[in-house]
């Protein structure tokens, strides 16, 4: 009930901002009315009685494909509706999306729009994707008794904190949980204090860190051409979804070891900003959307202002430095970098990512460092190609702890 009288209050006050932020990424009038529960009637996909699995934004919508793909290799044929919240994660989706997966989006968690969604495709099954939490959603689905299961269950600190104040509130909408997949032991108490039942929480692993069956990746050729055109023969380093403030930091870092940088922002539509910042400390930023070779050297900085490629980007990199840690708390998933055997370096804030990073830290296959010591441990790995290899495979040993999470998740989704 109070979720319901606020949410109106919440829209209506935050609605102007969301509109900008939106009009920024680009994209957001696209589907609009899939936003209010109008959807089309494609024949080529059976009306109701799929698996939806429901993510927020680009990494939650990486996270679902790599569900999907999976659960399709074990059932062959089998149909999804893969439902998103961002034009950015919409644009991947549809890029990336296996034949059988229907993309749309998720609507507004009003109950009205709520109900006309469930009542057009009339789920099988629902599928949260990390920290999504829909109250409408979840109760609607629970009246019409369709099951509900989040996977991949993340809860940061700070987000811990809040909801144990707020637990006698949260509990009942927590209670329409049928299951949640944990990615730690110790992530199972906090679920249980916030009202799921202990039988229907699940220790599987980490979808995001399960190395899977993935085959070695060769790169994307072009972009081994960018990099050569601008690099002048200096060992690229990759500075993987960093946020703002941390561009030029990296960047003069990466230039101090010898290297060439190469950024790229967790969200696309600060190039601008990145440009003007990279600018004023005396780098001159290279646009990926709009390369061209540069007539004359410079200290050059290729920016990469685009979605959904930042794992081919990793392939042509030497060295992968985590944004979000340096400059902002929380950090950023290391566990395509460790996938694809590279060196990881991570600054002082990885909370959002632990105890994962500690681990790794601890068995040689990352290094941690503020911005004083950025520099020294960039020199090291790019001077010794056998450091980088060392690192590399100690990290994919302890990535390798949660081999098998996606089977162990997809197990639990087939129950019932």
């Amino acid at each position: 009930m109070i979720y319901r009288c606020l949410l109106p209050v919440y829209v209506l006050a935050a609605g102007p901002a969301w509109v900008l932020k939106m009009i920024r990424r680009g994209g957001w009038t696209s589907g609009l009315g899939e936003r209010f529960g109008k959807y089309r009637e494609d024949l080529e996909f059976e009306p109701c009685g799929q698996v939806h699995v429901h993510a927020v934004s680009v990494g939650e919508t990486m996270l679902a494909l790599k569900l999907i793909r999976a659960w399709q290799n074990r059932r062959p044929g089998k149909r999804f509706v893969l439902a998103v919240a961002t034009a950015t994660g919409r644009q991947v989706a549809e890029a990336q999306a296996p034949e059988g997966v229907r993309v749309v989006y998720q609507p507004v968690d009003f109950r009205i729009l709520v109900e006309r969604y469930l009542k057009r495709f009339e789920p099988s099954q629902v599928v949260l994707v990390e920290g999504e939490m829909w109250p409408h959603l979840m109760r609607s689905c629970a009246c019409r008794n369709i099951p509900v299961r989040l996977v991949n269950a993340r809860m940061s600190p700070r987000s811990r904190r809040r909801f144990r104040k707020l637990a006698d509130w949260v509990r009942p909408v927590f209670r329409h949980l049928d299951a949640v997949a944990v990615q730690e032991a110790s992530d199972a108490e906090i679920w249980q204090h916030l009202g799921v039942s202990a039988d229907r929480v699940s220790v599987t692993g980490s979808l995001k860190f399960d190395p899977g069956r993935q085959q070695g990746r060769a790169g994307r050729e072009e972009f081994g051409e960018m990099i050569e055109a601008l690099a002048g023969g200096k060992p690229p380093v990759l500075a993987a979804s960093t946020h703002a403030g941390e561009e030029v930091v990296l960047a003069n870092a990466v230039f101090e070891a010898g290297g060439f940088p190469v950024v790229v922002p967790r969200h696309a539509e600060r190039r601008e900003e990145v440009l003007q910042d990279l600018a004023k400390a005396g780098g001159q930023g290279v646009l990926r959307s709009r390369f061209q070779v540069p007539v004359e050297p410079g200290k050059w900085v290729l920016v990469v202002d685009s979605t959904g490629e930042l794992r081919d980007w990793i392939q042509a990199a030497e060295v992968v430095v985590m944004g979000k840690s340096f400059r902002s708390i929380g950090g950023q998933n290391p566990a395509e970098a460790i996938e694809a055997g590279k060196p990881v370096v991570v600054g002082p804030h990885m909370e959002n990512f632990e105890p994962l990073v500690s681990r790794m830290v601890d068995a040689g296959g990352a290094f941690r460092v503020d911005e004083e010591g950025l520099i020294g441990v960039l020199a090291s790995l790019l001077d010794d190609p056998g450091l980088q290899s060392r690192c590399a495979v100690a990290g994919q040993r302890v990535l390798a702890q949660h081999a098998g999470a996606v089977d162990r998740i997809i197990d639990l989704l087939e129950i019932g």
